[in-house]
């Protein structure tokens, strides 16, 4: 079964936008929670054939857009709304997850028969892999993580650093996407959020609390996310399994749209390990 673009409506904050994937079998399935990365969204490239990937192989497979990524309900590819997409933050995305998560694990969530909440994994990429990371540290009900092309600190990143005066004094700083040409503002609260919440932030602190395994994906000439952060986080925690990916590229060889009916190879070999990692030790 796929239900595509449901909506996640919630008091006092933008609703999110939301995919499962899933035999509808009534029998209870690990949970994966996939999260984007910056400027991204759930159906960017090949997530689609992911989510469908994960569901033959009996993952109950949820991913989102967060609810400031710049998409909306109406058109939840791309970044329509850029006024949301300015007002983004790291806590914003953390909550976000949090709400998610609550909703699939309720006791009236629809499809509660087809999930098994004593397995519930997540898979972030990139600035996703970060807020994964965070989230884990903090839930004691997340059983494994794994992390595509994630990202360390979130200080070190150009979003949350730089030109900090000018930015201070304009309220808005930008930074081009690009693949569709747009000027992406990133109000100056990015910042103030951030610095408010650096303790929580800490990816360092966050990973070195975990104590679920952890799977590190990374490919080993990563453009955009250095594969030192990979061993950086494989480091602070040695519970983690890192595993190199040669030959690709920080979305391991997809590019959006994504023409094929078929998983760029890269990717899949990131699939399938994925897979093998969830499985294992599965009751």
């Amino acid at each position: 079964m796929v239900l595509k673009n449901q909506i996640l409506f919630r008091a006092e904050k933008k609703p999110i936008v939301w995919d499962a994937y899933f035999k509808n079998d009534n029998n209870p399935k690990p949970i994966v929670v996939f999260c984007h990365g910056y400027k991204g969204f759930k159906d960017w490239g090949s997530w689609d054939l992911v989510a469908q990937y994960f569901s033959e192989q009996d993952v109950f497979f949820v991913k989102f857009n967060f609810s400031h990524n710049g998409g909306t309900v109406d058109d939840p590819i791309d970044f329509p709304d850029l006024e949301a997409f300015a007002e983004n933050n790291y806590t914003k995305e953390l909550d976000d997850l949090d709400d998610i998560l609550n909703f699939i694990l309720s006791k009236n969530f629809k499809y509660k028969n087809n999930i098994n909440p004593e397995h519930i994994i997540l898979i972030g990429h990139s600035r996703g892999g970060g807020i994964s990371i965070i989230k884990t540290s903090e839930d004691k009900g997340i059983t494994k993580l794994i992390t595509w092309a994630s990202i360390c600190d979130f200080g070190k990143r150009t979003v949350t650093s730089g030109e900090l005066e000018q930015w201070r004094k304009e309220g808005v700083k930008y930074v081009l996407n690009g693949r569709t040409k747009q000027q992406m503002p990133h109000n100056f609260q990015f910042y103030e959020d951030f610095k408010a919440n650096e303790e929580r932030l800490h990816i360092k602190s966050a990973i070195e609390r975990i104590s679920v395994p952890v799977l590190i994906i990374h490919a080993k000439d990563d453009p955009s996310v250095a594969f030192s952060e990979a061993e950086a986080l494989h480091s602070w925690n040695t519970n983690t399994e890192l595993i190199p990916v040669e030959n690709s590229n920080h979305v391991f060889g997809s590019s959006h749209p994504w023409r094929s009916n078929t998983l760029p190879e890269t990717l899949q070999f990131t699939v399938e390990k994925s897979l093998d990692f969830i499985k294992a030790d599965l009751k």
